[in-house]
């Protein structure tokens, strides 16, 4: 993935959004821009026009910490967004031969966290890795995002599902939602690592095949994974609204483990027991339909 074009745009989008009485400052004249001007982001940066438009050009490698809080206050930045503006940075000064050289594997997820899933048998819980990719999840969590692992040509991949499936429109009431989440998440990965060629094979697949995609990943927002309350119309229990915590994890900030509760007493609680009891009830029928017709 190409970094200055990403700074490039970033910033752009980023001035594109914010009005000069928004900054603070006097609108006068004939404006041919949505937003600020570069001029205007300079002064408010506290560095000359010159220099500004070469960091919106794409160059930041070197660029000090303190001319990047100075941008982020400027462009109004909120933390997600500057941390991102970092990531770029810091992106912008490893080379590529450099990058590719010290690629980590495939994440591997470690005993301890296995233990850790099969622990917590009436919560869904699953490990993702930093592009989407289900890397283990318990049986309740299997139950609960069947559409995803039944739709073969996903891979077990949330974002692929989102956005290929025609189920995931159903399955997710907050589609909307959860489609800009994972938009705003794949960039934020791709910003600290943009030689990551799974990542980026992804988000060209995705950019290719969905116009959804292509839309919202042009809007340059970045997010990150919160807690909060995802609400889903499982195709065996129906509606069920469950409350969401992602823990990532210490020793590898790509992988996260995912974890879904009730409140006691609530509709989804009981959502949940139906939801094990199908479960159960699956996994015993398939257990029976390999059982030897003979015996």
């Amino acid at each position: 993935m190409d970094n200055r074009a990403e700074i490039r745009a970033f910033l752009k989008s980023r001035r594109d959004k914010i009005t000069p009485g928004q900054a603070g400052l006097p609108a006068y004249g004939a404006r041919r821009v949505a937003g600020l001007r570069r001029s205007e982001v300079a002064l408010l940066a506290g560095v000359s026009v010159e220099y500004y438009t070469r960091l919106e050009r794409g160059s930041l490698r070197g660029v000090s910490d303190a001319v990047l809080d100075a941008l982020a206050t400027a462009l109004r930045m909120d933390d997600t967004e500057r941390t991102h503006l970092y990531d770029l940075a810091r992106a912008s000064g490893k080379s590529a031969a450099r990058a590719r050289s010290s690629a980590p594997v495939r994440p591997a997820v470690r005993a301890g966290v296995m233990r850790m899933l099969e622990a917590m048998p009436t919560l869904p819980a699953f490990v993702t890795d930093h592009r989407f990719d289900i890397l283990l999840a318990n049986p309740l969590g299997r139950a609960l995002y069947a559409p995803v692992f039944e739709d073969a040509s996903c891979g077990a991949n949330t974002a692929r599902f989102c956005f290929l499936s025609p189920a995931a429109r159903q399955f997710y009431v907050d589609w909307e939602q959860v489609a800009q989440t994972a938009v705003g998440a794949l960039r934020v990965a791709a910003a600290k690592d943009p030689y990551d060629r799974e990542l980026s094979n992804l988000i060209g697949e995705l950019s290719t095949r969905s116009d959804a995609f292509r839309v919202m990943w042009g809007a340059h927002d970045v997010r990150v994974f919160r807690d909060g309350t995802k609400r889903f119309r499982h195709p065996a229990v129906g509606p069920i609204d469950l409350d969401h915590e992602t823990m990532f994890l210490a020793a590898d900030e790509q992988i996260g483990v995912a974890v879904y509760s009730a409140i006691p007493g609530s509709a989804a609680e009981d959502g949940l027991k139906l939801l094990a009891f199908w479960a159960a009830t699956t996994d015993e029928s398939h257990v029976a339909g390999q059982a030897d017709p003979e015996n």
